[in-house]
């Protein structure tokens, strides 16, 4: 099935294809399906490493949307009963957030045209019929390949032979099981632990449900689509592997079994990040960065040391009443400043005031301590005799 608006793209398709099979055709037959397989197969590397700045910014959406899960999860609940204030608040957190929904879906949209090209290229073979550059010789020649026993144009639906069965099953478990590992290692070892929302249940519905609509899908895909589809899932699943090793989400099983390994190389900075080398962090260090790092770690190290050997004993109140238990009397009187004589008048007192000050430290003096001002001294209870009444 062919569209006319697809018309540019099954040109350059099929010229992908046919550059890649006259490249392998030295070394294979040029009828035989090695030559022709492996142009597939090549194509779609070329296109998968077109899409690498897709595949990044797909990995930068992803993690921003599990970042916000929690703020989303909080509109909800709060406009639940507001659907336009909800699509309008979500939409703000998108912004903010600079992610959307669709970012993680951009390397599967691009592909689309790709796929819908190369399936109606092959169905164009199968019937020998021109397509694209594809046309004369080497459609006679592309209508011969078989890839172990099975023509690429043939599909496990449409062939009645066993063996075009057998290896048509056999590519369909194959590229079902790719797609089913790629999600599994994207959930168990590249997710933030420390988040738990609806959007990780979603994730992990989606590991079983695209490998299942993949193979039901795969019984009508020619053996020429089916080796598109593996080698595009052997590819995403290598390519996901090199991320979650060098750089895996934050919170993730993967990013702590990272920070262990560059602590054990000593390419850890006391703050956590990384020091990379040359050609954007692929070769290793040099040692003078090492060395340097190593020295700020100790650094730090000793800092806090003596930040603990600097902090004051913690005293109890009656200890801080009392100036410190067991502190010597001779250091007291070297802190406490001596208290100045009762009768001592200031400097700049006048006459009238110094006299009056001995005559009111005289008062105050002949009455008992403990006493307060205006209140009668009571007299003591002695056990002496009382005095005799005069007769």
């Amino acid at each position: 099935m062919t569209f006319s608006f697809l018309n540019p793209l099954y040109t350059a398709v099929s010229w992908i294809i046919v550059q890649f099979h006259s490249l392998y055709s030295h070394v294979f037959d040029p009828d035989g399906g090695w030559a022709w397989g492996l142009a597939i197969a090549s194509m779609v590397v070329v296109i998968r490493i077109c899409l690498i700045p897709l595949f990044v910014k797909q990995i930068k959406a992803t993690r921003a949307m599990q970042a916000i899960q929690p703020k989303m999860k909080a509109i909800q609940e709060r406009y639940k009963n507001d659907r336009q204030r909800q699509s309008e608040e979500m939409m703000k957190l998108y912004k903010e957030a600079g992610t959307n929904p669709f970012s993680s879906c951009l390397p599967i949209i691009v592909q689309a045209p790709f796929f819908t090209a190369l399936y109606g290229v092959l169905a164009k073979v199968a019937k020998g019929q021109d397509i694209g550059v594809i046309h004369g010789d080497l459609l006679v020649s592309a209508g011969k390949a078989h890839i172990f026993g099975a023509p690429l144009s043939a599909t496990f639906v449409g062939s009645t032979e066993t063996s075009v069965k057998i290896v048509t099953a056999v590519m369909i478990i194959l590229m079902s099981l790719s797609q089913f590992i790629t999600q599994r290692q994207l959930m168990t070892k590249n997710v933030d632990l420390t988040v738990k929302t609806p959007f990780m249940q979603q994730q992990k519905m989606l590991m079983y449900v695209f490998p299942i609509m993949f193979a039901v899908m795969g019984i009508n895909f020619p053996v020429g689509v089916l080796v598109y589809w593996l080698t595009t899932n052997v590819w995403s699943m290598g390519q996901q592997l090199i991320v979650i090793h060098n750089n895996p989400t934050p919170g993730s099983k993967a990013f702590q079994e990272r920070q262990e390994r560059l602590k054990k190389a000593g390419r850890l900075r006391p703050d956590g990040t990384e020091i990379k080398g040359a050609l954007w962090g692929m070769l290793p260090p040099s040692k003078a960065a090492v060395s340097e790092a190593a020295s700020a770690a100790a650094a730090v190290v000793e800092e806090s040391a003596q930040a603990r050997r600097q902090q004051p004993r913690r005293q109890s109140k009656a200890q801080r009443q009392h100036g410190g238990a067991g502190q010597p009397s001779a250091e007291l009187s070297k802190e406490t400043p001596a208290e100045e004589p009762a009768d001592a008048a200031p400097a700049d007192a006048s006459p009238a005031e110094s006299a009056e000050k001995p005559a009111a430290a005289k008062q105050s003096a002949a009455k008992p301590a403990g006493t307060k001002q205006g209140t009668r001294q009571q007299p003591k209870r002695g056990g002496g005799q009382r005095p005799k009444k005069k007769s």
